[in-house]
C-alpha cells in the first residue's frame, strides 16, 4: 500500500510534458500545473497556433500570464528530499511496436520526435534541447520513424537530401558531384513538392472515381431493390393467376361432375321407372296364366265356357326388343371431351411455358440504356435463339388456310368458315399474328413461295380492319415485302428499297430489350437485308400477309 502511495505521488507531482518531477510548477486558468519551460516552449513550437492546454486541450485567447505556484514548488522539494524521483507511467515505456528514444539509458522511453538531421529519435525529455537550443530549433522534427537510417547513403554515409531524376533514386550531396555527375538532380524537399502535386492530381482522379464508384453501388442497391420488387409482384400476380385458373378448372371439374351426377340421376330414374313397369307387367302376366290355368283344370264343359268370359284382358305388353343396352359406353363420349380439353391445355401450357422460359432467363440488369448486343456471325449462332412459331387461329384471315400444326398459311378462294372474333383480321387483307409473344433474343425463319410475302413484327393492339391494319402502313408494326427479284421494308406506310440476292427463305432476329430487329436473307449463307434500331415498348408477335391465290408461307421448325 505505501508503495501505491508513493507511486501516486510520484505521478501526481510529474510534468506531463517532460514526465519528470516539475521545475518551477505553474498552474495554468484550467487547473493543469506543468514545468515553467516545458508549458513555454510547448507554445512557441505552435506560436501561430491558439495556446491551449496540452492535456484538456482547452484554448486561451492569448497567452496566459504564468506565475510560479510557491505550493506546489514545495511540495516538490518535500518530495526530492525523500530521494525519490518521478517515475514514468508503463504505458510511456516503449513496446516492441514502438519507436524507443535512442537516448534513454536502461529501459527505454517512446519517442515523441524523430529529427531528420541528427537522425535521432528523441522521448520528451531528451527532445528539450531541440526547443531550448537555438541551432537545434532549426532541425527538421517528424513523427517517430524506425526507418532513419534509410536516409544515410550507404556509400558515402551521409544524409540524403537530393534526388536524381535520371535515376529515380534518394542520393546525398557527394553523389550528386560523384556517380550522379551531370544527372537531372533536384532536392528531395523539391522533388516531394513535385511528386506531391502529382499525388494531388491522381487523388482527386481517385476521390472522383471513388464518387462515381458509389453511384454506380447506389445505383446496383437500387436495382436490386427494383428487381426484387419486380419479382416479388410477378410471383404475386403468378400466384394470383394460377390460382385463379385452377378455381377455374375446378369449377369446370365440379359442373362438369354435376351435370353427370344429374343424367345419371335421370337416367337411372328412366331405367327403374321402365324396370318397375316390366315388373308389374309380369306380376299381371303370372296372374292372368294361374287364372286360365285354373280354368283349364275345371272337366265341365258348361262350366269352362260360362267361366271363360271372366278372364281378365291381357294389357298392352312391352317388349324387350324395344330396349338397346349400350354396355359401358354411357359416358364415354364426355370422357372424350375431357381429354380433348386436357390435350389442348397440355399444348398451350407446353408452347406458353417455354415462351416463359426464355423470357425470365433473358432478364438482366441494366446500369444504362440498353445498347445493341452484338449478333450471332454465323446461322449456327442465331439457332440459339430460335423458338418455335405458331400461328393464332383467332387473329388469320377468313381466306387464309392453316395447316402444319397452324405453322402454314395458305391463300385460298373462298372462305374457310372461321367463327367471328374480334382479333380476326379483315378478309380485305390476308395476314395473321403468331399465337407467342416475343421479348428477348429471339430468331424464326419463314419458307415462302413464289408471290408477295410480307414477313412482320407487330404489337398486339395494331388494328384489324382498314388500310392502318396492313403491317408497316401503321407505327405498330414493321415488315419486310418479299417479292421475287426484290424487298421492301415498310414502317408507318414509309417504304424503303432494300437490295439483296433473292431467296426463298427469310430469317428474323429480334432483340427485344436493345430494340434490334434484323432480316436475313438465308441460303447457303445468310445476307443482312435491313436492319432496325428502336425502342420496343411491349411484346412482339410475328405475322405474315400472304398476296396471291394458292401462294403460302411457313414458320420453318429449326430444333
Amino acid at each position: 500500500m505505501a508503495q501505491k502511495g508513493d507511486q501516486l505521488d510520484q505521478e501526481t507531482f510529474s510534468c506531463s510534458i517532460c514526465l519528470d518531477l516539475l521545475k518551477d510548477p505553474v498552474t495554468i486558468p484550467c487547473g493543469h500545473s506543468y514545468c515553467m519551460n516545458c508549458i513555454n516552449n510547448f507554445w512557441d513550437e505552435g506560436e501561430k497556433k491558439i495556446p491551449s492546454c496540452p492535456q484538456c486541450r482547452r484554448t486561451f485567447t492569448q497567452k496566459p500570464e504564468l506565475v510560479k505556484n510557491t505550493m506546489l514548488a514545495a511540495l516538490v522539494e518535500q518530495l526530492k528530499k525523500t530521494g525519490l524521483q518521478a517515475a514514468p507511467a508503463d504505458h510511456c515505456y516503449a513496446g516492441p511496436e514502438d519507436v524507443a528514444c535512442d537516448v534513454c539509458s536502461g529501459r527505454k522511453l517512446k519517442a515523441v520526435k524523430s529529427c531528420l538531421v541528427c537522425l535521432v529519435s528523441y522521448c520528451q525529455k531528451h527532445l528539450q534541447p531541440h526547443h531550448d537550443v537555438a541551432p537545434l530549433k532549426k532541425h527538421q522534427l517528424v513523427d517517430p520513424s524506425k526507418n532513419l537510417q534509410d536516409n544515410i547513403c550507404p556509400r558515402h554515409d551521409e544524409v540524403m537530401k537530393m534526388f536524381c531524376r535520371t535515376d529515380q533514386k534518394c542520393i546525398c550531396y557527394l553523389c550528386s558531384v560523384d556517380e550522379h555527375k551531370g544527372h537531372d538532380t533536384v532536392s528531395a524537399a523539391a522533388e516531394r513538392t513535385e511528386r506531391q502535386r502529382e499525388m494531388e492530381v491522381s487523388r482527386q482522379q481517385i476521390q472522383q472515381q471513388i464518387q462515381d464508384r458509389e453511384k454506380d453501388v447506389k445505383l446496383l442497391q437500387q436495382e436490386v431493390e427494383a428487381i426484387d420488387q419486380s419479382a416479388d409482384k410477378t410471383v404475386e400476380d403468378g400466384e394470383e393467376i394460377f390460382t385463379e385458373l385452377i378455381s377455374l378448372l375446378q369449377k369446370r371439374r365440379s359442373e362438369v361432375k354435376q351435370q353427370i351426377r344429374s343424367q345419371q340421376e335421370t337416367e337411372v330414374r328412366r331405367v327403374r321407372d321402365l324396370e318397375e313397369k316390366l315388373q308389374q307387367e309380369i306380376t299381371d302376366l303370372k296372374r292372368r296364366d294361374a287364372e286360365m290355368k285354373q280354368l283349364r283344370d275345371i272337366e265341365d264343359h258348361n262350366q269352362f265356357l260360362h267361366n271363360y268370359p271372366s278372364l281378365s284382358p291381357l294389357s298392352e305388353s312391352t317388349h324387350s326388343s324395344s330396349i338397346s343396352i349400350r354396355p359401358l359406353r354411357y359416358f364415354q363420349d364426355v370422357t372424350a371431351a375431357v381429354s380433348e380439353v386436357r390435350g389442348r391445355l397440355q399444348d398451350i401450357l407446353r408452347d406458353t411455358w417455354t415462351n416463359i422460359s426464355l423470357t425470365i432467363t433473358d432478364v438482366d440488369v441494366l446500369l444504362s440504356e440498353p445498347e445493341p448486343r452484338p449478333e450471332p456471325k454465323s446461322r449456327a449462332g442465331f439457332l440459339k435463339y430460335s423458338c418455335e412459331i405458331t400461328l393464332d387461329p383467332n387473329t388469320v384471315s377468313t381466306e387464309l388456310l392453316l395447316s402444319e400444326e397452324n405453322r402454314k398459311v395458305t391463300l385460298m378462294d373462298k372462305d374457310q368458315s372461321y367463327s367471328d372474333h374480334p382479333d380476326r383480321f379483315s378478309s380485305d387483307y390476308y395476314q395473321v399474328l403468331s399465337r407467342e409473344s416475343l421479348t428477348g433474343r429471339r430468331y424464326w425463319e419463314v419458307e415462302k413461295k413464289a408471290g408477295v410475302v410480307y414477313v412482320a413484327v407487330s404489337y398486339k393492339n395494331i388494328s384489324r380492319s382498314g388500310g392502318e391494319s396492313v403491317f408497316g402502313w401503321n407505327d405498330k408494326s414493321w415488315s419486310l415485302r418479299c417479292e421475287s427479284d426484290r424487298y421492301e421494308f415498310w414502317y408507318n406506310n414509309v417504304k424503303t428499297y432494300i437490295s439483296g440476292p433473292p431467296s426463298s427463305r427469310i430469317g428474323v432476329y429480334l432483340d427485344h430489350r436493345a430494340g434490334v430487329l434484323s432480316f436475313y436473307s438465308v441460303s447457303g449463307t445468310m445476307t443482312l437485308l435491313h436492319r432496325v434500331q428502336t425502342p420496343f415498348t411491349r411484346p412482339l408477335y410475328a405475322g405474315v400477309l400472304v398476296y396471291g391465290s394458292g401462294n403460302s408461307a411457313e414458320f420453318c421448325k429449326l430444333k
